[in-house]
């Protein structure tokens, strides 16, 4: 078969591979279980963990928001602090991922040329010099900036329908493959081809992340492992760069790109349990101070934020707790008073964080960290 209608081949799994996606999975159940027997926090916890994907994913790219403008972007309220062009590569990312979200509970969806090309443009509509919504019209060369060297070439752009519709059509086609290794290869087949201008690592992430989504390992918002890639930015690319060998080469061995993303699933599952445990134990504790000063149960929303390392905006925790702009500063101004939160800021830049009584609390409810340990041996 010719390069020109040829893709990366999956790699017959090894005993090695196999367990860690057991142990991933058994990690996912407990996760599962966590989410089905607590309505009380797991919304919070959805909200965050879809602003850490978002974020993760266009950290990557250079693209930097804090984690509170992360929080603004998926509720839809304006940054406090970010600037312009990374506000717009997160709100575009932003809208991309709703939109899978959306898509992974579509029995009908089928995936085809125009949802890649939709998704693209809804992710750089802001910038019409990038091309968003269309093939790139010539050769792309990935650069190493800090080594100033060209480090990828992709395909020839006279070959990018027939190994898209390639893609396409192995998306399409059912298989009996864990849906971690069908999202892996999704993403490393999207990144090599390259198919754009611009924005083709977010594009290959955001690709994966519907793989997961569409099999319901977890509820939608939890199947990502983009926090993880964001995290581990420099061994992401080492690991591209492995497998592509500086151009568009399906023949190599993918097994090193699989073997990341397999234990990015674990990493990220395992991240995942630990949050369910501290949230769990934060907002009992939380309730016990609520109980005892006698105010209102929704500001557990603003107490919540606080404890878990988050300025609280007015914005935001209005839109978590279902309030009013006056009811929202009021709680606020009460909490502060309270001596649970405290001040930062004036007016339209007003923020709240966590006062010593929270802190403790955080430091009472952390879960230990294990120290990771290599999944494979080699």
């Amino acid at each position: 078969m010719s390069y020109a209608t040829r893709i990366y081949a999956t790699p017959t799994l090894d005993r090695e591979e196999k367990k860690v996606i057991e142990e991933t999975e058994k990690t996912r159940g407990a996760v599962r279980y966590s989410l089905s027997t607590s309505l009380r926090w797991v919304g919070v916890l959805r909200r965050n963990t879809f602003a850490r994907a978002i974020r993760g994913s266009n950290s990557i790219e250079g693209y930097h928001v804090s984690a509170e403008d992360a929080i603004a972007a998926v509720v839809g309220e304006e940054p406090l602090d970010a600037e312009r062009e990374p506000w717009a590569a997160v709100t575009g990312y932003r809208s991309a991922m709703t939109y899978v979200l959306q898509l992974a509970r579509d029995p009908h969806f089928v995936y085809n040329e125009g949802f890649i090309r939709s998704l693209h443009y809804m992710m750089l509509s802001y910038d019409l010099s990038k091309h968003p919504g269309s093939w790139r019209p010539g050769p792309i060369y990935v650069r190493d900036e800090q080594r100033h060297e060209v480090v990828y070439e992709g395909p020839d752009a006279e070959l990018l329908p027939g190994l898209v519709r390639k893609l396409i059509d192995t998306l399409n086609t059912p298989n009996n493959l864990p849906v971690a290794v069908k999202a892996a290869m999704g993403h490393l087949n999207l990144v090599m081809i390259h198919p754009f201008s611009d924005g083709n690592g977010r594009m290959a992430r955001c690709l994966q992340s519907l793989i997961l989504a569409r099999e319901g390992i977890l509820q939608p918002e939890f199947c990502s492992i983009e926090e993880y890639l964001g995290r581990h930015t420099q061994e992401y690319y080492d690991v591209l760069a492995k497998v592509g060998k500086g151009a568009w080469s399906p023949g190599n061995d993918a097994r090193p790109w699989l073997r990341f993303c397999l234990t990015a699933h674990y990493r990220q599952a395992t991240t995942l349990l630990r949050r369910t445990k501290e949230i769990d134990r934060i907002w009992g504790k939380l309730g016990e101070e609520i109980q005892k000063r006698r105010l209102p149960e929704r500001v557990i929303f603003a107490l919540a934020d606080a404890t878990m390392g988050y300025k609280v905006r007015n914005a935001t925790y209005r839109k978590a707790a279902d309030i009013t702009n006056f009811v929202a500063s009021r709680d606020l101004v009460q909490l502060m008073r309270d001596g649970l939160l405290e001040a930062d800021g004036e007016k339209r830049g007003r923020a709240y964080s966590a006062s010593q009584i929270l802190r403790e609390i955080r430091r009472k409810t952390r879960e230990p960290r294990p120290a990771d340990q290599p999944l494979f041996r080699s």
